[in-house]
C-alpha cells in the first residue's frame, strides 16, 4: 500500500516538481538559457505550449521511484526502529520513542532516496532529454561515486523534520483514536 500511494503521488506531483526544479535552477543558467517563468501557472502553461504536455512528466520514472522508495523506507524503518527501541532500551511507547524512531527513519529514507533524487533533479533540470545510461556514465565520469549523495545534507534537513512531524502526528492520532474508542478496536476487541 505504501509503495502504491508513493508511486501515484509521484506521478500526480511530477508537473509541480519539474517546475520547482526548473525555477530554482534558472538563476544558475546563463541569461540566454533562462526560462524566466513569471510564476508557477505561467511555467506550467509555457512548458505545455513550448515543449508539449510531455515536458510536464519529464523525469516521472525516477520521481515515482523516489516516491515509492521514500514512502516504503519511511514506514518500514520507522516500525523497525520503534520495535528495536522498545525492546533494547528502557524507553516505553512514548514521545521520546516516536521522536527517535522517526528521526532515524528520516535518516534512512534520505540515504536510500539520495541517488534517485540526484538523477531526478538532473533529468528535470535538463534542456534536452538524455538516456539514463548516458546520464549516469557522464555523472560518474565527472563526479565519481560521490554523485549519489550530492545534496544529502540539505535533503535530510528538509526530510528529517518532515518525517519526525509525520510520525509524531500519526502516533498522537492513534492515541487519541484509541481513547475515543475506549481502548477498543473496530470489532470491539480490547487494544
Amino acid at each position: 500500500m505504501a509503495s502504491t500511494s508513493g508511486f501515484l503521488g509521484g506521478i500526480a506531483g511530477n508537473p509541480a516538481d519539474v517546475l520547482n526544479v526548473r525555477m530554482q535552477h534558472d538563476a544558475a543558467l546563463p541569461v540566454s538559457q533562462q526560462r524566466k517563468y513569471a510564476h508557477a501557472l505561467d511555467g506550467l502553461i509555457r512548458m505545455s505550449r513550448e515543449e508539449g504536455w510531455r515536458s510536464l512528466f519529464r523525469g516521472v520514472a525516477p520521481n515515482s521511484m523516489r516516491a515509492v522508495l521514500m514512502t516504503a523506507s519511511q514506514l518500514a524503518s520507522y516500525d523497525g526502529f520503534k520495535r528495536l527501541i522498545l525492546s533494547h532500551t528502557p524507553l516505553s511507547d512514548n514521545l521520546y520513542t516516536h521522536f527517535s524512531a522517526s528521526f532515524l527513519a528520516g535518516f534512512v529514507a534520505t540515504t536510500i532516496c539520495s541517488p534517485v533524487d540526484v538523477i531526478k533533479t538532473r533529468i528535470m533540470s535538463a534542456k534536452e532529454s538524455e538516456g539514463l545510461g548516458r546520464l549516469l556514465g557522464r555523472i560518474y565520469g565527472v563526479e565519481g561515486v560521490g554523485w549519489m549523495f550530492r545534496g544529502w545534507l540539505p535533503s535530510f534537513v528538509r526530510l528529517g523534520p518532515h518525517t519526525v512531524v509525520t510520525f509524531l502526528f500519526l502516533e498522537q492520532h492513534k492515541r487519541i483514536w484509541r481513547a475515543l474508542k475506549g481502548g477498543r478496536g473496530e470489532e470491539g476487541a480490547k487494544i
